[in-house]
């Protein structure tokens, strides 16, 4: 292991200093290392490309993106929000428990805390400030709920560790579902308490007829984490076949069950898709190019 092994993290440390995106520091460390060295640039060109060709779970990542896009985009986020409400009820501090509730579901959906954030947290957050909440408790409460997002399956974090570390996807899907749960009910006992100290308001009366309208109309996306997780632990699919029926289901939800989503709405869907998708995996070819370098450097021994 030579000194050379520190030419990375430094630029990566300047990186940050200036506001790089991640990946691309990382790019930029790994070719500043190459020169430095007197390296061929192709080695690590080759390096990265031949990692990602042959990752063939990477194909689940731009699909579950494009999947949380689609859910967002309709009206599926308003779908789970009325359902979570009339799990909920009358409690103090109905609507924290609702933004806590929902981002779990809505996590079976997409796996990503950014597509809970940007969708179902923007109608929390406007619902939860509406209903008499402190603007920092409402930001508060959903910027923790969407971190339920990465931890409960399908998970976009999983399925990267799994690409790079060789790990199974399902047994990481299945490691994450204990640790979401437990993490929204600690969320809501912390609501409980908090709630009752501020005094927050109830929550509306939610009848039995109300309840079950509000149940079958998110019955089409709550079945979406089911196929999902179903294909997956049944054997019948694997993740990423999963990922693309659920990306094909939330095209048919949302065009011909809600009839929320038009072909100019869907033109934006993919754009916002790409976009994601090439951030996701600029930090994968950063975290290649980190990986070939360690290994050249032999610094895992």
């Amino acid at each position: 292991m030579s000194w050379y092994l520190a030419i990375p993290f430094v630029v990566l440390i300047l990186a940050f200093v200036i506001r790089m995106p991640i990946g691309l520091g990382m790019l930029v460390g790994s070719i500043v290392y190459f020169l430095a060295k007197g390296m061929s640039i192709s080695s690590l060109v080759n390096s990265v490309c031949y990692g990602m060709i042959n990752a063939y779970i990477l194909i689940a990542i731009p699909l579950f993106v494009f999947t949380a896009n689609v859910m967002n985009s309709g009206q599926v986020t308003d779908k789970v929000y009325d359902f979570a409400s009339s799990l909920i009820g009358r409690r103090r501090g109905a609507t924290a428990y609702v933004n806590v509730i929902g981002s779990l579901i809505f996590a079976g959906m997409t796996g990503s805390a950014l597509a809970d954030a940007s969708g179902l947290g923007v109608l929390e957050i406007n619902q939860m400030e509406k209903d008499g909440y402190d603007a920092p408790f409402s930001c508060a409460t959903t910027a923790a709920s969407s971190v339920i997002g990465p931890i409960f399956p399908p998970s976009i974090p999983f399925v990267i560790y799994a690409m790079i570390s060789g790990a199974s996807v399902g047994k990481l899907f299945l490691g994450g579902m204990v640790p979401a749960v437990l993490l929204a009910l600690i969320m809501c006992i912390y609501i409980y308490f908090i709630s009752k100290k501020r005094n927050y308001p109830h929550g509306l009366v939610v009848t039995f007829k109300h309840f079950m309208l509000s149940t079958f109309k998110a019955i089409p996306a709550l079945l979406t984490p089911v196929i999902l997780m179903g294909g997956i632990y049944t054997g019948i699919m694997t993740p990423t076949e999963a990922a693309a029926v659920a990306a094909a289901y939330a095209l048919v939800i949302s065009f011909f069950v809600y009839r929320c989503l038009s072909s100019k709405a869907l033109g934006k869907i993919l754009l916002d898709t790409l976009r994601t998708t090439g951030t996701i995996f600029l930090v994968i070819a950063g975290a290649y190019a980190f990986s070939y370098i360690i290994t050249a450097e032999q610094a895992s021994k």
